[in-house]
């Protein structure tokens, strides 16, 4: 059974940062590409970082320059270094998975139960 678990979530100001972990059960990270997204109360989930088992990297407009995803394959991680936060950052942030970079970024197939972050200006 693929298990997506993400953790690292938490109360931060603006300004802070924080690290987004997900670890992830058997080869999932290193056979697929994996995402980060978002989803904040009343808004819909929203796509904010993709990584291909390559490297590639894919960022919402709204966090580039901030936010950094990055994978350990030897370790079945994916990381979201989330730098100078905003208030708008605050949402449940989720991990995704899916074979390839259009997949990942549009209709992952598998997800994580997701992780609160809340920051406070």
């Amino acid at each position: 059974q693929v298990q997506l678990v993400e953790s690292g979530g938490g109360l931060v100001q603006a300004g802070g940062s924080l690290r987004l972990s997900c670890a992830a059960s058997g080869n999932i990270v290193s056979d697929n590409a994996m995402g980060w997204y978002r989803q904040a109360p009343g808004n819909q989930r929203e796509l904010v970082a993709a990584i291909t088992r390559g490297g590639t990297t894919n960022y919402a407009d709204s966090v580039k320059g901030r936010f950094t995803i990055s994978r350990d394959n030897a370790k079945n991680m994916v990381y979201l270094q989330m730098n100078n936060l905003r208030p708008e950052d605050t949402a449940v942030y989720y991990c995704a998975a899916a074979q390839n970079l259009v997949r990942v970024t549009t209709a992952p197939r598998y997800w994580g139960q997701g992780t609160q972050v809340t920051v406070s200006s």
